[in-house]
Formats: C-alpha cells, structure tokens, sequence
C-alpha cells in the first residue's frame, strides 16, 4: 500500500514535534523521499516526521516490489530501506535499484533495521547503501541523517548542473570559433574559385550537387548535409596555384600538371588539423577527389572504395560541373556531352555505384522540370 498522505501520526509523535522543524534547509521543500518498510507504523512515523521537518514529497510502501516501480516513477532524492522485509529483502532491493538509478550521481540509500549484527551493516555498505538508522531510532537523529544525505545530493546536483552549463558554454564557444574558422575557410575556397571561374559559384554548384547526391546513395541526412557543406572546400587548394596555370587556355605541360595536381595535398594541408567532423571530412574530399576508381587518379593512386566514398561522390559532381559551365580557359560542354563523358568512364573514373545514382538523380530532376 502507498501511503503519500499518511493518517494522524502515533501518538509518540504528537507531542514535541515544534522542535522538529528548521531542522531541514528550505530547498528540502522541493526534495521528494522513498521509504520502503514492511511495519505500517514505521511508514507513517516516518512519512509524518519528514513532512513536519519540511520535505516536500513523501512515498511510502510496505511492497518492495512497489518500491521498485516507485523509484522509477517518483524519481527521489534519498530512498529509507527497511534490511529485513518479506519477498525482497533490503539487499535484493539495494541491489535491484542500482541498475534503475540513471540520473548521475547516485541516490543515497539509508538502511533502516533493528539488527545489531555489524556484519549485516558490513555487507549493506559494501553494495552502495549510504547510511544505517538503528530501530527503535531517534527522531532528531533520523532527520540529521537525512538532511546530511540530502544536502550532499543537493550539492551534487548542483555540482552536475554546473558542469553541464560550463560544458554548454564551452561547446558554444568551440562551436563559435569552428564556424569562425570555416567561414575564413570557405572565404579562401571562393577567392580560390574565383581564379578559375568568373562567378565564384562552381565550389557551392558542386556542394549542392553533392549532398543530393549523397541522398541519393542513401546517406542519412545528417551525413548527407555534412557532404554538402564540406564539398565546397575541395579545390581550396588552387589558391597555391598560379594563375598561369590555372587559367592557361592550351593544354598543361608535364611540369605545370604536376603543380597542379599538387592542390590537393596542398588543400589538404590547409584543412589538416581540425577538430570538427566537418573539416576531417572537407580534408578528405580535398585530398581523394582527383583518385580515380581503377587507381590511376592523383595524388596517392588510390582505387575502388579505399577511396573515400565522400571523395568518389565529388570526383563526379566536380566533373559535371565544371564541364557544364564555361572556364576562362574553354567554354562550356553540354550537359548531354558531359553525361555521355561520364557514362563512358564508369569504372575507370568513376565508382559504377555512384555514377548509377548520379544519372538516376539527373533523371529524376529531368522529370521534375518536364513535368512542371
């Protein structure tokens, strides 16, 4: 039975009760306890003197069992455990509590028995109970112990609450500064960009074609959004390369490509270092987005899915893209003329599995547009 609002307390209570109060702090107000007992009598002295002194909640049952469902719903601060209780002894119980008790610090567990044998306090101690109270027992006594016990949980949690906040605080603050330093970044990408496109807009084209295409594969958003706002950062690189090269209208010779090909170790390094999930991946794509599947891409020759498969994904959208728009070097290819490009190099450009999806995905955005 659960006895929240206890009966007239016994008689032992009724007098000298007045003396009782201010013995437990004002925030014991919002504190709530659990007491578990087989003696009815000791449920409602107990559940009576802790709210003369001042606790807020009181749940009382003589079935452990009960007990056990209540810890979990009522959430206490402190639970009193009778030792010697019938179906479950306070040892079963102590024990069968640890495993429900996931809010940080532990609750505290006071031991109520009638038994002098230390052995028993021994073996209670030794599985997390956190004090005794001796049967009969004094009503002073019994609240000392237990506001010592709530006053420790109280700092506790505030301890928590302030490590939480100051654990808020400083991911704020790193968050701020890693969206700092990746705006400087994708800054750099777009003065980069602009080297080699008049509009500055190949790095977030590539970008949005690359998260949809990472959605297309099955990514899960998350991981799709990442691709999409690493991407853009691949060709950061160029901006270590001379315009002489970047923007000559013939073709390369050995020694200028070999400078070219350099801006990916290059981007790489100026991504290198970073904390964030989304620079370790941008220096990935920076790196591996010039490997091609059959191994014979730059700057590791690299093949088949050792490369990684964000870098697969942008080695075709880079490819679309700054095919199907005009460079100052060149103008721009059609979009048929490019597809057949890619079609004809799956498997030895591109990852097979990736150029399938990015023809379903044009396809599918053809059918859009026809339709609408």
């Amino acid at each position: 039975m659960t006895l929240a609002s206890p009966p007239e307390a016994p008689a032992a209570l009724s007098a000298g009760t007045g003396s009782l109060r201010g013995l437990m702090p004002t925030w014991s107000a919002s504190s709530r306890i659990l007491i578990m007992d087989d003696s009815e009598a000791v449920l409602l002295v107990l559940t009576r003197l802790l709210k003369i002194a001042g606790v807020g909640e009181v749940q009382a049952t003589a079935d452990p069992v009960e007990g056990l469902e209540l810890f979990e719903r009522f959430a206490p601060d402190l639970v009193l455990l009778d030792l010697h209780m019938p179906q479950l002894d306070g040892y079963e119980v102590l024990e069968r509590l640890h495993p429900l008790d996931r809010g940080g610090a532990r609750v505290p567990v006071v031991m109520l028995t009638g038994d002098q044998d230390a052995s028993n306090r021994t073996r209670a101690l030794a599985m997390g109970a956190s004090d005794f109270l001796l049967k009969p027992f004094d009503a002073t006594e019994a609240l000392l112990r237990v506001r010592g016990l709530l006053e420790t949980r109280w700092l506790q949690r505030r301890l928590a609450q302030q490590n939480h906040d100051l654990e808020e605080r400083v991911a704020d603050r790193t968050q701020a500064l890693e969206a700092s330093q990746l705006e400087m970044l994708h800054r750099l990408a777009v003065a980069a960009d602009l080297r080699d496109d008049a509009t500055g807009e190949h790095t977030q084209r590539v970008g949005r074609l690359a998260g949809r295409l990472a959605r297309a594969l099955g990514l899960d958003a998350a991981r799709a959004d990442l691709v999409a706002r690493a991407a853009p950062l691949h060709d950061i690189g160029k901006i270590g390369v001379s315009d002489s090269i970047l923007r000559k209208p013939g073709k390369l010779t050995d020694e200028e490509f070999e400078q070219m090909k350099a801006h990916t170790t290059l981007g790489a390094r100026i991504l290198a270092g970073g904390h964030s999930e989304l620079t370790q991946l941008a220096e990935r794509i920076a790196r591996h987005h010039h490997e091609r599947w059959d191994g014979t891409g730059y700057p590791w020759g690299l093949a088949g899915e050792v490369i990684p498969l964000e870098a697969r994904i942008v080695t075709v959208t880079d490819f679309y893209d700054a095919l199907t728009h005009q460079r100052p070097y060149r103008g721009a290819v059609t979009i048929g003329s490019t597809l057949a490009m890619i079609r004809g190099s799956i498997g030895t450009h591109f990852d097979p599995s990736v150029a399938d999806a990015f023809f379903r995905m044009i396809a599918e955005q053809a059918a859009r547009e026809e339709a609408a």
